[in-house]
């Protein structure tokens, strides 16, 4: 893997911390939510950031399911709040059963 630039470095941390912070509020309001984690191509950010919040099982994925739009809303202002752009923000947010290295 290639060093980062300082760029790339402090588009890394910006996401990570939005990612954290995501990820504190899901396990407290979403039952059965395991982990959040990202992919991102720093030379297409932040188009193409994909946050994933994973979930231990298929009821608790489908329970959550309805709420997706307000978890895709929360990490657009998020990011905004970091000077980031988000166009599509249904393209950021997924929720998954898959974990990252599935």
């Amino acid at each position: 893997m290639k060093n980062l630039s300082n760029v790339q470095q402090k588009q890394q941390t910006i996401v990570q911390t939005v990612a954290d912070a995501l990820e504190a509020q899901a396990r407290a309001e979403i039952p059965g939510m395991v982990q959040c984690w990202f992919t991102v191509e720093y030379q297409l950010f932040p188009g193409s950031l994909l946050l994933n919040f994973q979930f231990e099982n298929e009821p608790a994925l489908a329970a959550a399911a309805p709420d997706l739009l307000k978890w895709q809303k929360r990490l657009s202002t998020a990011m905004l709040k970091k000077g980031v752009v988000l166009k599509d923000m249904r393209k950021n947010l997924k929720f998954t059963l898959l974990g990252p290295e599935d």
